[in-house]
């Protein structure tokens, strides 16, 4: 009989070669290590696999569905399995804190871990991005991802999640580039999650949520102890809460012609 795995590491990929070198040598402490590519073209399946990854290949439609079929694939070789993006880094001490937390409950469902995001190469505490926790530790069997959410992930657990203490660290964004870029991708699909659930923004809305988001991020927060940083941040995710109101908008009034067409 095949021998089951005490924790297997999944790393999304999508043209990650810039990351994934760095990613797979932190995660020696798992029993294996699966890279899930969605067809990279920058040779990030050769890189994984001479690192010792095994690596397989699928369409990717979102992040529910990709984490959700990495769950199922390997429902019946794993205990548990560690969700880890090509951008991040398990340290040593969070290493060590996982192995801590599955000897002691090994019949745990799921853990919370606090995230360290450094963005434009400043490591960002206040306005929403620390702690920042992700459910990323789960126990196969007794997990999903629902697909109702393709952005920003919500996990369905059995049972409560447990909580660890050191901090996964987070390369979010290098540039401002990089950051509209992901933004702007995250709005498209928030803005098709609301419409498909049928939610709608008035022009209220449109033009006031924005201003109580960057109040939320700016002043409840705390990000005006990052100084300028923290405004610039504060304003571009008010932004960006305004282009996916926008583009909800937009969708709804798309389907309201379609329906009207003879």
């Amino acid at each position: 009989m095949k021998r089951r795995k005490g924790l297997v590491a999944v790393v999304l990929t999508l043209n990650e070669a810039g990351h994934i070198r760095e990613c797979l040598d932190c995660l020696g402490f798992a029993d294996q290590v699966l890279v899930l590519d969605s067809f990279s073209t920058d040779g990030t399946p050769e890189l994984a696999g001479d690192a010792g990854a095994h690596v397989e290949q699928r369409r990717f439609r979102d992040y529910a569905d990709q984490r959700n079929y990495a769950l199922d694939l390997l429902r019946d070789e794993t205990d548990h399995v560690l969700f880890v993006d090509a951008d991040e880094r398990v340290g040593p001490e969070l290493a060590r804190e996982i192995q801590s937390a599955l000897f002691a409950r090994p019949g745990g469902t799921a853990w919370r871990i606090p995230r360290h995001n450094i963005i434009f190469g400043r490591l960002t505490l206040h306005a929403g991005w620390f702690p920042d926790y992700q459910t990323r530790l789960l126990k196969t069997g007794c997990a999903r991802y629902d697909p109702q959410r393709p952005v920003h992930e919500l996990v369905q657990l059995e049972g409560d999640p447990g909580t660890l203490e050191q901090p996964l660290l987070h390369y979010n964004y290098d540039s401002l580039r990089q950051f509209r870029r992901k933004q702007r991708d995250y709005s498209e699909r928030a803005a098709g999650m609301l419409h498909a659930q049928g939610q709608q923004a008035s022009l209220r809305e449109l033009f006031l949520q924005p201003l109580h988001h960057f109040r939320w991020r700016y002043v409840t927060l705390r990000g005006f102890r990052e100084g300028w940083h923290g405004l610039q941040l504060c304003l571009l995710m008010a932004w960006y809460e305004f282009r996916t109101l926008r583009r909800l908008r937009g969708l709804a009034r798309q389907g309201v012609e379609g329906t009207s067409r003879p």
